[in-house]
């Protein structure tokens, strides 16, 4: 991309930008910020100072946020109907990823107008690949709920994912949200904290969730987002075959039936229905 004439009328372009080291900036989001018609972001002053820090002049700008979204993405998809060509950016990071633009993607998209990502800088991504757990296959959980049974819900979702869980947090709230997982997920949980990513202090520290509650507790005053990287529960073994006949023989001995026996163990041991059920059977010939 060269110039304005590279850029296509009518398509909103989703343009991730720094987290924090300024040289994370594409070359390519550089040249889209550079000739876009209208810029929407969620802090017009935030947005103009990046510009004019990497010395992009800036176009118009827009402020579309988390409380005003709902009443501007239709006006801004118009202008995409009449050939503008619009970027999207978020205070930080890639949009829409725990930040504004939902709405306004999804208006566009169903409208048939081009969606297109200029993929940068991510806090997500960056604190993922830097923890030392598995990859393969993760979950992003975001900013967890504040209270209630919604907190309860994603906490013991956590507890029992298999795979990592990612989250970000305040710096206020990061005490509470750690402790709350120690205790949904088990103190010797590892988790990965990062904060300050990609600046002068960045920090990444690898713990179990008691040493990381009692290390945020002793630093008091903490500054910057978290990203929390919980690793997943270890594998549930499953019993041989052979170690259920001694639990059945006990549920049927006291006089349980069948049926109910080999559900018990099935949901307590983890077995599977068709060993228990067999099992079921040889302790009965027995």
């Amino acid at each position: 991309m060269t110039g304005s004439s590279a850029l296509v009328p009518g398509t909103l372009y989703v343009v991730s930008t720094p987290i924090g080291n300024l040289g994370d900036l594409t070359v390519r989001a550089r040249d889209v910020l550079s000739h876009v018609d209208l810029l929407a972001c969620e802090d017009t002053r935030r947005t103009g100072r990046l510009l004019e820090l990497v010395g992009v002049e800036a176009p118009r700008l827009l402020a579309l946020h988390a409380h005003n979204e709902g009443e501007l993405a239709a006006s801004v998809v118009e202008r995409l109907r009449d050939g503008a060509t619009v970027a999207l950016v978020s205070d930080a990071g890639t949009p829409l990823v725990s930040d504004p633009g939902e709405r306004l993607v999804a208006l566009a998209a169903d409208a048939g107008l081009p969606v297109v990502a200029v993929p940068g800088a991510s806090a997500l991504l960056a604190a993922l690949v830097v923890s030392g757990l598995a990859t393969e296959r993760w979950c992003f959980e975001g900013f967890l709920p504040r209270k209630g049974p919604a907190r309860r819900e994603r906490l013991a979702a956590i507890a029992a994912a298999q795979h990592p869980s990612v989250c970000y947090e305040s710096p206020h709230r990061v005490a509470a949200t750690l402790a709350d997982l120690a205790e949904a997920c088990g103190s010797d949980r590892r988790v990965v904290l990062a904060r300050e990513l990609t600046k002068l202090y960045e920090q990444v520290q690898r713990l179990s969730l008691a040493e990381a509650v009692r290390g945020v507790e002793a630093c008091g005053d903490l500054r910057g987002e978290h990203v929390l990287v919980v690793d997943g529960a270890p594998a549930r073994q499953v019993p041989a075959s052979a170690s259920l006949d001694e639990p059945l023989r006990r549920l049927l001995d006291a006089g349980v039936g069948r049926r109910d026996a080999v559900t018990a163990v099935v949901t307590l041991l983890g077995a599977s229905r068709h060993d228990a059920y067999e099992a079921s059977l040889r302790v009965s010939r027995d």
